[in-house]
């Protein structure tokens, strides 16, 4: 690993804007190596794994070093407590990387940063856990199955509570596991521009691995890939000319759950980046309009450079607020997507912070904006239009149980159709509840 940029400060930088300032990894990760372009892949390519992997076992991580280390984790400086952190999960998750470069590295890192009176100190904890790695002793699960879970998946505590009540023991670590499992990159073909065939040959002369997906129980997503092998995605003239758009399978399902008529006008609520609208109005073939709306101008913008990319003739993105009554809007829509913020537990393998950032208390407070969100936009359904409600969660109280309120409260709409889609191999944590207004 060549140190003229040294990667290893930037990884730690990474770490620190995430635990410390409280940004999220996806976005810092993506803007250093936006800002570290001319890096060889397999710089990058480390600070990816290791920012990433850091993140996503952090619970582990700083349980192992609390068993060898006289001040705990929580007790540290936070450059020290991150140094330790990132070096522990090379020790552990990366054998590329010799114990003893990953030790002198971190040192050196402690001494640049203006901790060299805390260098010895770092050398001394990381060098007893690298020789005692293989017989680290993790919570009993006899005694304490919570606990056990937490650390071995790194995940926190009062979450594996919950989906254990809500879902089981037998599912909760089937998600667990998933969210361990590197995911791939799917795309979604541009069914206006090229063929799925077409578009599989096109990646293959740029050097992209595309692999058509085979989902058993979504047989219909003939059109999508999972695609590997690239650095990134603004380097494929494909990927600039619109031909696909990067979504996961279970989005997908939005659109095709809809299954919008020609010339259908639709809503989308909560749009940001515009997956699901810019998946419907190729549906529409080039008929009716899609209105995507989102809070921000930002937010916007990017829903308008995925219009621009895409040269969709019927889609337009709006500035509103989804928690405030559109008059002009009501009984205006043939279908209302309603895909609303939410605590994000279905999408943890891609956002691994976000474990870190909810709790209860907030799971509560999102769950009553969606109550406030669906309230409002019900009313832009025409009669006998669609209600799409979906989020991108695993949570009974974001889920089955807002539906089934909002069905209580309106009776007006009936429920035809939920699903809870859990994590796997190849797809996010996602629920879709398709609700019908009724006829005059």
């Amino acid at each position: 690993m060549t140190d003229s940029v040294n990667t290893r400060e930037l990884i730690l930088g990474i770490l620190m804007e995430v635990t410390k300032e409280g940004s999220y990894s996806h976005l810092v990760i993506r803007s250093v190596l936006d800002k570290y372009q001319y890096l060889e892949k397999k710089e990058r390519a480390f600070i990816t794994r290791v920012s990433e992997g850091t993140i996503q076992y952090m619970i582990e991580l700083d349980y192992i070093i609390n068993q060898f280390s006289k001040v705990k984790v929580n007790k540290m400086k936070p450059v020290i407590r991150n140094i330790l952190r990132m070096s522990v999960y090379q020790l552990k998750y990366m054998d590329s990387v010799p114990d003893s470069a990953v030790c002198n590295e971190a040192v050196k890192l402690a001494k640049r940063k203006g901790f060299g009176s805390l260098s010895g100190f770092v050398n001394g904890v990381l060098r007893n856990i690298s020789r005692n790695l293989s017989t680290i002793t993790y919570p009993d699960r006899q005694k304490d199955q919570i606990q056990y879970l937490s650390v071995r998946y790194s995940m926190p505590e009062w979450i594996v509570r919950q989906w254990i009540n809500d879902y089981g023991m037998e599912q909760t670590v089937s998600v667990l596991q998933a969210f361990l499992q590197e995911t791939p990159v799917t795309i979604r073909t541009n069914l206006l521009k090229i063929t799925p065939e077409a578009l599989e040959k096109r990646l293959k002369e740029e050097g992209v691995t595309a692999e058509k997906m085979v989902c058993a129980d979504m047989p219909e997503l003939n059109y999508a890939f999972m695609i590997s092998g690239f650095d990134h995605l603004n380097a494929l003239s494909s990927f600039r000319e619109g031909l696909f758009y990067v979504q996961d399978v279970s989005s997908m399902m939005v659109a095709e759950t809809v299954a919008p008529k020609k010339d259908s006008y639709i809503i989308d609520v909560c749009a940001a980046p515009g997956g699901k609208s810019v998946h419907l109005a190729e549906k529409l073939g080039g008929t009716g309009m899609v209105e995507a709306r989102d809070l921000t101008e930002y937010k916007t913008d990017l829903i308008r450079q995925n219009i621009a990319r895409h040269q969709l003739s019927n889609m337009r993105a709006v500035q509103m607020d989804a928690t405030v009554l559109d008059e002009a809007s009501i009984g205006k829509a043939d279908v209302v997507i309603a895909d609303l913020p939410c605590s994000g537990l279905g999408v943890l393998a891609k956002k691994t912070d976000l474990k870190y950032k909810m709790n209860p208390e907030t799971e509560t407070e999102v769950a009553a904006l969606q109550r406030e969100i669906l309230d409002t936009v019900c009313r832009y359904v025409k009669p006998e239009g669609t209600l799409m409600y979906s989020t991108c969660t695993v949570s009974r109280t974001e889920n089955e149980e807002n539906a089934g309120w909002f069905a209580e409260k309106h009776p007006e709409f009936d429920l035809e159709w939920e699903k809870q889609i859990f994590p796997s191999d190849i797809t996010d944590g996602f629920y879709i509840a398709k609700f019908i207004r009724r006829g005059r």
